[in-house]
């Protein structure tokens, strides 16, 4: 383990002691992003942004804490992609389209419901994203930089599809999470990870400063053996 995986460690169980203690996500939240309290406010405050109103694509993580933005995003007739839970399958992503959906999009959004009726694709198969939508444990007020739960799949999702040309430096990456996961000091940060632009809990919204640019796609020798013995369009 890095001095940065160390302390990233550090972060994740702070904010995860935080969070129980204060009842703003159910026990167990240890190891998970935070299915946190003020969830379907957070969304709500996203939608408000034109960087919601003018995207027509979306791809948003299957966590529990961003099921309404899902499911904001089906409602208002946007194309959502989703990540497979664990980039598990050889096309890792569910297409949802509510012109075809034929389940509730409540149930559609869920990553129980996703594999019923959404088909999977690959990036060669997707259009080009206008936001992403991520699930964190910890960010940086002013620099956006960004813990996740640790297993390393946005990183790698937003590897993959700057890779194919879907993402680029001009779209927005956005997270909706609880205020006590914002936090004002400065984040340890690896190579391939990603900052937001922005971090909204269900009290504002703040529009980070990232200090560096992104990725420019995967790192190959940061892949670890685990993850191209699990994630099949590793090994492609």
């Amino acid at each position: 383990m890095t001095d940065i995986d160390r302390a990233k460690h550090a972060v994740r169980h702070h904010v995860w002691d935080l969070l129980e203690r204060q009842g703003a996500a159910p026990p167990g939240v240890h190891g998970h992003i935070p299915d946190f309290v003020g969830k379907e406010e957070a969304a709500a405050h996203l939608a408000e942004l034109d960087i919601w109103k003018n995207a027509r694509v979306i791809k948003c993580n299957p966590d529990r804490a961003q099921l309404p933005v899902r499911v904001r995003a089906l409602r208002e007739g946007k194309l959502l992609y989703m990540a497979v839970p664990k980039l598990a399958t050889p096309k890792p992503f569910y297409l949802l389209d509510p012109a075809s959906l034929t389940a509730p999009t409540e149930t559609a959004a869920t990553s129980g419901g996703a594999p019923q009726v959404a088909p999977t694709v690959g990036p060669d198969e997707m259009r080009p994203v206008d936001l992403i939508v991520c699930g964190s444990v910890a960010v940086s007020r002013h620099s956006g930089v960004r813990v996740g739960k640790g297993a390393g799949y946005s990183d790698l999702e937003i590897a993959l599809l700057t890779e194919a040309g879907l993402v680029t430096t001009e779209t927005a990456i956005a997270t909706t999470i609880h205020q006590t996961q914002l936090l004002d000091d400065e984040l340890p940060n690896a190579d391939h990870d990603f900052s937001v632009d922005f971090a909204i809990t269900p009290n504002e919204v703040v529009a980070c400063r990232p200090n560096r640019g992104r990725p420019s796609g995967i790192i190959g020798s940061n892949l670890r053996q685990d993850q191209l013995d699990s994630i099949p369009i590793l090994r492609a």
